[in-house]
């Protein structure tokens, strides 16, 4: 059995920093593909950074130099160190594995940004 557990969701004000964490288990970790994205309420989800499987990162572009994804493979777990938050980075972050045509999600964790 697949699971993706986050967790380190939490409500900072605006400029403060956030790291959370995905748990996986119930896959090869280390060859998978993996992922945050993001929903924030009305919207749809959006990727936010993904890191492959040789460790090279893609940052959607609202994000670049704030937040930074890593993994520790010995650990079966991704990073997301999210810095100088703003209020529209408001949203529930999903974790996500993917590996050709196979992919499972996370339960999700809240992120709020306000004042």
């Amino acid at each position: 059995q697949v699971q993706l557990v986050e967790s380190g969701g939490d409500l900072v004000q605006p400029g403060g920093s956030l790291r959370l964490s995905c748990a996986a288990s119930g896959i090869i970790f280390s060859i998978y593909t993996m992922g945050w994205y993001r929903q924030a309420p009305g919207k749809q989800r959006e990727l936010v950074a993904l890191i492959t499987s040789g460790g090279s990162a893609n940052y959607v572009d609202s994000v670049e130099g704030r937040f930074i994804i890593s993994r520790d493979n010995a650990k079966n777990t991704v990073y997301l160190a999210m810095n100088s938050l703003k209020p529209e980075d408001t949203a529930v972050y999903y974790c996500n594995a993917y590996r050709g045509a196979l992919g499972y999600w996370g339960q999700g964790t809240q992120v709020t940004v306000s004042s």
